[in-house]
């Protein structure tokens, strides 16, 4: 199993995007063109627009207008922790991504899974963000200035 595929039921959709696009805003220190981002995340510029703009509405991400602008990450990345960057993501998926854990709505038993099976994924949800808050962007940009170093997060 790749860990793209390990990520695709845990994390919001655009989660692995939006990490991409902030580990590299870390890296380059400086505000980069939507074409330059889309180019370096192979996406194209529209979507990581829509992407970017829960970002900027959290404060993590500036947007600048203009001839030379393009984001730029709008604190250090020292203060960006992965659980940030879920959290205002998970808030901000699209009706489709989100959705009922499914099954037979319609009965009495599809409901009650449906209530129980939310009630675990909320837990494990609570405690990945727990994890992911004692990760930063910094983190990520130094660990891929390492290769081979495995990453390690220190317990609460």
């Amino acid at each position: 199993m790749t860990s793209r595929a390990r990520t695709f039921g845990i994390a919001p959709p655009r989660f692995h995007v939006a990490v991409h696009i902030l580990v590299w805003l870390a890296k380059t220190g400086d505000v980069c063109p939507s074409n330059e981002i889309a180019s370096e995340v192979r996406g194209h510029a529209t979507f990581l627009r829509r992407v970017l703009a829960p970002l900027v509405q959290a404060g993590i991400v500036e947007a600048r207008e203009g001839r030379v602008g393009g984001y730029a990450l709008a604190k250090p990345a020292e203060r960006i922790s992965l659980g940030e960057v879920y959290t205002v993501l998970r808030g901000a998926a699209a009706p489709g991504e989100k959705g009922a854990v499914g099954g037979d709505e319609g009965t009495g038993r599809g409901k009650r899974l449906d209530r129980v099976l939310s009630e675990i994924l909320g837990q494990a949800e609570e405690q990945a963000v727990d994890l992911l808050s004692r990760i930063t962007i910094a983190d990520l940009a130094r660990k891929l200035d390492l290769p081979g170093r495995q990453f390690s997060v220190s317990p609460s």
